[in-house]
């Protein structure tokens, strides 16, 4: 078969559809990656305390992780074109809060606002670019948007440091500004699509109860004494549950979860989110305050690493469905194998190695997560799996954060020792679901010829 038959070409409406995808998420990694090495100038310029600085970064998490699967399921209801227009304009509104922003507690309450944008954002963009190409051709033209997006990666650390020495920590935000207005453009051009089948109601009670349970839940995780916000996130768990059986309409289909590749790609992800959230924290702020580097050349020393990071899209939107699964789980253990090196090697180099081998398979994990997932759901329903999908990632990175506060206090290298267990029982686990239905199978193959061999005899 010719190529163009195999590959075809992505329309007018579709390519503006990536370019959208690629412009936002480039939004979010630029703002995410050039504001990390500049935290400790942040911290010191707004008279920050340590516990509260990871919150810059975790309150967006949280916030985004928090409301993507509202945000995914609405963009399926009224429109994924709308609703990624509407989430680069919120993105690009409080990234100008955060840049005005006098105090840290009015810099997290601008992340936060931030985050919201972010959740429309990301679900939206990536439902939008599915629908919009060929069945089956939807995870290359992902990876390729992602790889794209995965300039800022490389970049923001770059900029970052330069702009908080040179510059402002502020201008940092300032960059997001027109980047959102060019994502809004390309959306606008884009197709608009829908879920057909979708019943235009909104379930709010299944909307309220999964909003106030993951808040009940990193309550509890960050004071574990205080048993009554365990007891609320679990009662709140329930009545989401409850809703979504009832709901003629539910938020969340209670059926996505019986999706084998689905929850095992969304979990490995979550895990790989986590460690990339907590490696790209740690290392400058290491190269900072314990190697007494400055932030331009902890920016320009981490290029290695976000290089290794931004190259994941592409190389996982060239993995077959079937493969998913398998190769998500050599690279959690390939990034486990990374981070105990990077929390235990000596000296800066053998930090940076550790770091850009761990970001690189982390990379092809998180890639992934986004990829693999729109390949094993239903069309229709892209915006609520990628809403899903995108909340596990996010939410568990936030809780993560706030809840080790990594790298906020001195000797802050052993704290990835933690996510490097965590990728080595993730890997485990997904090796276990590849094999436990493989067995099973030859199980009952061999079952069924001992009964023909016994009836024939």
């Amino acid at each position: 078969m010719p190529p163009s038959a195999q590959r075809p070409r992505l329309d007018r409406p579709a390519r503006w559809a990536q370019a959208a995808l690629a412009t936002g998420a480039c939004c979010v990694q630029l703002d995410a990656f050039a504001l990390n090495p500049a935290l400790p100038v942040v911290r010191d310029e707004l008279h920050g305390s340590a516990a509260a600085t990871p919150w810059i970064v975790s309150g967006y998490l949280l916030a985004a992780g928090s409301l993507m699967p509202v945000a995914g399921r609405l963009g399926d209801l009224h429109g994924r074109r709308r609703m990624l227009t509407l989430g680069t304009a919120l993105f690009g509104v409080a990234a100008v809060l955060c840049a005005l922003a006098p105090s840290l507690p009015l810099l997290v309450a601008a992340r936060v606002l931030q985050g919201a944008g972010g959740a429309l954002l990301m679900p939206a963009g990536l439902a939008l670019l599915t629908h919009a190409c060929p069945p089956g051709h939807g995870r290359r033209a992902t990876g390729r948007a992602l790889g794209l997006a995965g300039l800022a990666t490389v970049c923001g650390p770059f900029i970052g440091g330069v702009l908080a020495r040179s510059v402002s920590w502020r201008a940092v935000f300032w960059l997001a500004v027109p980047l959102a207005l060019a994502a809004a453009l390309c959306a606008r051009r884009a197709a608009e699509s829908r879920d057909p089948q979708a019943r235009q109601r909104f379930d709010t009670a299944g909307a309220a109860a999964a909003t106030g349970a993951l808040v009940c839940l990193v309550r509890w995780l960050e004071h574990p004494a205080a048993w009554g916000w365990a007891m609320g996130a679990a009662a709140l768990g329930a009545l989401f549950v409850r809703a979504e059986r009832r709901s003629p309409a539910p938020l969340v289909d209670l059926a996505l979860f019986r999706n084998r590749p689905y929850v095992a790609l969304t979990a490995g992800g979550a895990v790989a989110n986590s460690a990339t959230v907590a490696l790209l924290y740690v290392v400058p702020w290491v190269l900072q305050r314990d190697q007494g580097w400055s932030v331009r050349d902890a920016g320009v020393a981490f290029l290695a690493p976000a290089v290794a990071l931004a190259v994941g899209g592409p190389a996982a939107g060239r993995v077959r469905p079937a493969a998913a699964v398998p190769v998500m789980a050599g690279c959690l253990a390939l990034a486990a194998a990374a981070l105990g090196w990077a929390a235990y090697g000596a000296g800066a180099p053998a930090l940076l190695m550790a770091s850009t081998g761990g970001a690189g398979a982390l990379g092809v994990a998180g890639g992934l997560a986004l990829t693999g997932t729109q390949a094993v759901v239903r069309r229709e329903r892209a915006g609520e799996a990628s809403g899903v999908t995108k909340a596990a990632l996010t939410a568990t990175a936030g809780i993560w954060l706030a809840v080790t506060g990594t790298g906020t206090g001195s000797g802050a290298r052993p704290a990835l020792a933690l996510p490097a267990a965590a990728c080595l029982a993730g890997a485990a686990v997904l090796v276990l679901m590849v094999l436990v239905p493989r067995v099973r199978e030859r199980l009952r193959r061999r079952a069924g010829r001992g009964r023909g061999v016994h009836r024939s005899g």
